[in-house]
């Protein structure tokens, strides 16, 4: 059984020793956004909806108790969660991953002259999107937190360490390297809490989980939950769950998932390359002790921009919708999106840059803002393959991608487009919760190892690149130019 909690969902999913889907459950649930920039998850929702889906999709599958094996755990990275120790009880809202309240924090820290000691010990950059210093605004902003914290009274951790304990029942404070490795805390070239960066960032260790491999067995669960105790054996953030559900184990291969973001991983293999082009080095998997590294780029919106299109101003009432009015017009009628509502990531960094339309005219409809929207997820995809190849010196073959909008085929025609590249799509789009699945199976022993596993992937439709460079060449002047008005230098 794959848990996969992410950003606006969460959901059970059971798979069989082919990986096949059996069944699944699913549960959106409320965003909150207490200010501007800000982004906030209840964590006790999160459990809640985690406890339910999971059974659901036991009872829907109809299988036996003694046939469920294992579970796997995949979960949105860098939000944080802290949480008593003697109560479990969380102290504050979940500050998400999306959240820019610490920018001005990062900024301090930049201009102090930390970054490059932070990149080199952690592979990431001083960014609001990283777990430490929303971990130091809470500890800073809740009645005595960091007192607590010091005493060892707290517990901090990703979504998924949240999880673990609630599923142990309180027996089990641990994580696993990738998301570890997301928290500007975890020096990844030592494979250890770093703690030059605990005292940079003001986090005391004592509220840390431990940390492990994938491929692990964790604890297992309190009978009362599921009616009998489950080894959890494994844990990955979403991303690097992605590129193990795609079987990209080999260096140089590359996937990219479409959800309400967007991140792209290029496995380097035992190689952790410093990027010159403001990508992230990060842990891929780590099995058996030995970590296989990534070049990842991280767009913060995504999905979360068709969301937009249908919650925020009504042009669509499903994001299905996309699809067919992207088709419905010869073009964006010179319309781009640049969608830059919590920032911009990889590889612009730019925290204070917010969403905003160019080349809006008279002529312009609502299927022209849709298509602009997706081709926008495009345009960004674009620019991150470019950082990794100068930063690799390696040109993918094909690129894989997944996730919800990876189901348009409008969306994956134009990437291939853009790219320049192939694009492949997975007959099983839940390569997400698939990787925690073959993760826990690993540890179990339901699979012998990657070859096993990478046998299993099989490609649903291949997308080759077919736009003329001559057409190609003036959209992508354009987004250049919509991107360099939107990184205009702000006002003082």
């Amino acid at each position: 059984m794959a848990i996969d909690q992410g950003t606006t969902s969460t959901r059970g999913i059971l798979f069989d020793a082919a990986a096949r889907r059996v069944s699944v459950a699913q549960s959106e649930f409320p965003q909150h956004y207490p200010a501007p920039g800000w982004v906030e998850h209840d964590a006790e929702r999160i459990w809640r909806d985690t406890l339910s889906t999971a059974r659901e999709a036991i009872e829907r599958a109809a299988v036996s108790l003694d046939g469920i094996a294992a579970i796997g755990i995949a979960n949105q990275r860098e939000t944080a969660v802290i949480w008593d120790r003697r109560t479990g009880q969380p102290i504050h809202r979940a500050i998400v991953w999306q959240d820019r309240r610490t920018s001005e924090t990062c900024a301090r820290l930049k201009a102090d002259g930390a970054e490059d000691e932070v990149r080199a010990r952690t592979g990431l950059l001083l960014d609001p999107y990283f777990s430490g210093t929303k971990i130091a605004w809470m500890l800073d902003h809740v009645a005595g937190a960091r007192a607590s914290a010091e005493r060892g009274d707290l517990a901090f951790g990703t979504i998924d360490s949240f999880l673990l304990w609630r599923l142990t029942g309180g027996a089990v404070h641990a994580t696993d390297v990738t998301n570890a490795s997301r928290t500007l805390l975890w020096n990844i070239r030592e494979q250890c809490w770093d703690e030059e960066m605990c005292r940079l960032l003001r986090v005391p260790s004592a509220i840390l989980p431990a940390v492990h491999d994938n491929a692990h067995l964790y604890g297992t669960t309190t009978p009362d939950l599921f009616g009998r105790a489950i080894p959890i054996t494994g844990i990955a953030g979403d991303q690097q769950a992605a590129l193990f559900g795609q079987a990209c184990f080999s260096p140089g291969t590359v996937k990219s998932t479409y959800g309400t973001g967007c991140f792209a991983l290029l496995n380097t293999g035992t190689q952790a390359i410093a990027s010159r082009h403001r990508l992230l080095t990060t842990p891929a998997y780590r099995l058996d002790g030995r970590t296989s590294f990534a070049l990842e780029g991280s767009i913060f919106v995504a999905g979360a921009a068709v969301k937009w299109l249908r919650d925020g101003i009504g042009v669509i009432t499903h994001a299905s919708q996309t699809n067919d009015m992207a088709t419905q017009v010869a073009d964006s009628h010179g319309v781009y999106m640049v969608p830059a509502f919590v920032g911009l990531g990889a590889p612009h960094w730019d925290p204070d840059a917010r969403g905003a339309i160019y080349g809006l005219t008279l002529g312009a409809t609502q299927a022209h803002l849709a298509r602009a929207a997706l081709e926008a997820v495009g345009y960004q995809t674009m620019d991150l393959i470019d950082a990794m190849l100068a930063d690799s010196g390696v040109r993918p073959a094909v690129m894989r991608v997944d996730g919800g909008m990876a189901a348009n085929d409008w969306l994956c025609g134009f990437l291939a487009d853009l790219l320049e590249l192939p694009v492949e799509r997975p007959a099983e789009l839940e390569t997400t919760a698939r990787g925690a699945a073959f993760l826990a199976g690993l540890a179990t022993g339901i699979w012998s190892g990657l070859a096993e596993i990478e046998a299993l992937w099989s490609s649903g439709r291949r997308f080759e690149p077919s736009m003329p460079p001559e057409r190609r060449a003036p959209l992508v002047a354009g987004w250049r130019d919509a991107l360099r008005r939107t990184m205009l230098p702000k006002a003082p």
